[in-house]
């Protein structure tokens, strides 16, 4: 986990931070999955309770970091979504063994991966452990989409700074993995970052994407939703819909000197349909080629009007 580099100054501050005395009880890991937000938050969680940590991270040889890499460490939980939501169950479940006593005799620790999924009752729950924290506690809040999270929450968070990779950076850490022959990182976006990009390449989803990209360019300009979309699964739908997204960007881009007005109307729909992105997300079940033939219509009548 540590050998992503773009980690390494946050792990830095907060093993300062710790060997200090100085940190804090809840942090808010706004960094996505894609680039490695829950491995972030997971070795974070390993140098609070190491018994030894260095200023580079844990050490991985104490008794503490050995149960934290074999997944046993009594004192250390990880809370995710059920379903699409993280509910007040579970929350109320963590808070309660957050109040018990350490069984290592040091800290308490949790991890809430994708904590943006939390749900209102959730969320007021963990509300009043965020304002009156145990002592010798420490949540560590992972966000892909941090603008999603309620403000009540990530204001009783400290931040960690943290600066991603730009695009050659990121090209050049995938080349260490595996042989390109061209620029991967037009699609960025989608994945979130590098980690799943270096996934997606790894397996037959990055050659979907580039599928995804030909037909919604053919969709938009026949004004038929190509059969290639309307043979996909639900897991699908959100990759589609984010190279969607990355299209009509795409489509500004090139068409910088077109009509304002148009350019506005297309920024919006842009908006729009990454907005769907967010909503389907949190719902169990959808009628995608409902949703991908309404944006079909929706502009060409942009385009034409």
């Amino acid at each position: 986990m540590n050998a992503i580099p773009w980690h390494k100054t946050v792990i830095e501050q907060f093993s300062l931070q710790v060997s200090t005395g100085l940190q804090g009880h809840a942090y808010l890991v706004g960094m996505h999955q894609g680039y490695g937000g829950l491995e972030l938050s997971l070795t974070l969680a390993q140098i609070a309770l190491c018994n030894q940590p260095t200023q580079s991270g844990p050490c991985d040889r104490c008794k503490a970091c050995q149960l934290f890499l074999a997944g046993n460490h009594p004192d250390f939980y990880q809370v995710e979504a059920d379903g699409n939501q993280i509910k007040v169950d579970q929350i109320r479940d963590l808070c309660q063994r957050l109040t018990s006593t350490a069984q290592q005799g040091g800290k308490r620790v949790a991890v809430i991966k994708n904590c943006e999924r939390l749900n209102v009752a959730a969320a007021n729950a963990l509300l009043k452990t965020l304002e009156e924290p145990g002592k010798e506690t420490l949540l560590l809040l992972q966000t892909d989409t941090p603008s999603r999270l309620m403000a009540t929450i990530s204001s009783r968070c400290q931040r960690l700074h943290f600066t991603l990779p730009m695009a050659n950076d990121v090209q050049k850490w995938i080349l260490e993995h595996v042989e390109l022959k061209n620029d991967v990182t037009w699609c960025l976006p989608v994945m979130g970052g590098p980690i799943e990009l270096l996934a997606a390449l790894q397996s037959d989803r990055y050659t979907q994407l580039i599928q995804f990209r030909k037909d919604w360019i053919q969709s938009l300009s026949s004004g038929h939703l190509c059969a290639n979309l309307t043979n996909i699964d639900q897991k699908q739908v959100s990759d589609a819909l984010r190279v969607l997204y990355l299209v009509l960007r795409q489509k500004l881009i090139k068409q910088k000197s077109a009509d304002a007005l148009i350019n506005v109307k297309i920024t919006t729909f842009a908006a729009k349909v990454m907005a769907t992105y967010h909503e389907l997300n949190m719902m169990p079940s959808i009628n995608f080629m409902a949703i991908f033939q309404s944006f079909i219509l929706e502009y060409q009548s942009l385009t034409t009007s």
